[in-house]
């Protein structure tokens, strides 16, 4: 590389961590009185945040359950109601291991809310509700990148540039990118 170009480190934000996980678990809920048979079950009132956690991200959450069912041979019908807490480790299948971790922000994203998937009496009397859930995670914190410096820089001031901005930079690889300027 020619002399006349310098480099400068600038910290800066940046995305140094994602990852995605999809999950399918199964609740039992014991409703007062012994199922006949499930006329629908529903998953409402989620809520979670995220947390940094090791070489993932937490995903802590609630949500409750609703089962309507019928009971005593079909002749009857009552909804039965369960809160369920949990917590989603989400590994990290990007981690940019030169970011700064004193200045970490995590985020999750319900990609596909908690949904149920299949509900069914078992012998016992109680109801196995099977649930699906995705989380998409990333992690920000400062990091620091190489910039080129080029002498007389003033010279483009006046130049207008179309860099075609496409967006699409998440299939990107890092290990591509050149460390050494």
């Amino acid at each position: 590389m020619s002399s006349k170009y310098q480099s400068r480190e600038i910290i800066t934000k940046a995305i140094c961590g994602k990852g995605r996980k999809f999950s399918t678990v199964t609740h039992t809920v014991t409703p007062p009185n012994n199922p006949t048979s499930i006329l629908g079950a529903w998953i409402i009132n989620h809520q979670y945040e995220a947390v940094a956690a090791g070489d993932g991200i937490e995903v802590i959450g609630t949500y409750d359950i609703n089962i309507w069912y019928s009971y005593d041979k079909n002749s009857q019908t009552s909804v039965a109601k369960e809160k369920v807490s949990y917590v989603e480790n989400v590994p990290l299948t990007y981690l940019d291991s030169r970011h700064r971790s004193s200045t970490v922000e995590v985020s999750a994203d319900a990609t596909q809310e908690p949904s149920t998937v299949e509900a069914s009496v078992a012998g016992d009397g109680s109801v196995l509700i099977r649930v699906e859930r995705e989380f998409a995670v990333e992690l920000v914190a400062e990091t620091k990148i190489n910039v080129l410096v080029v002498p007389g820089g003033n010279d483009f001031e006046d130049k207008d540039f179309d860099f075609g901005d496409n967006g699409d930079y998440e299939d990107l690889d890092p290990d591509l990118l050149d460390d050494e300027l």
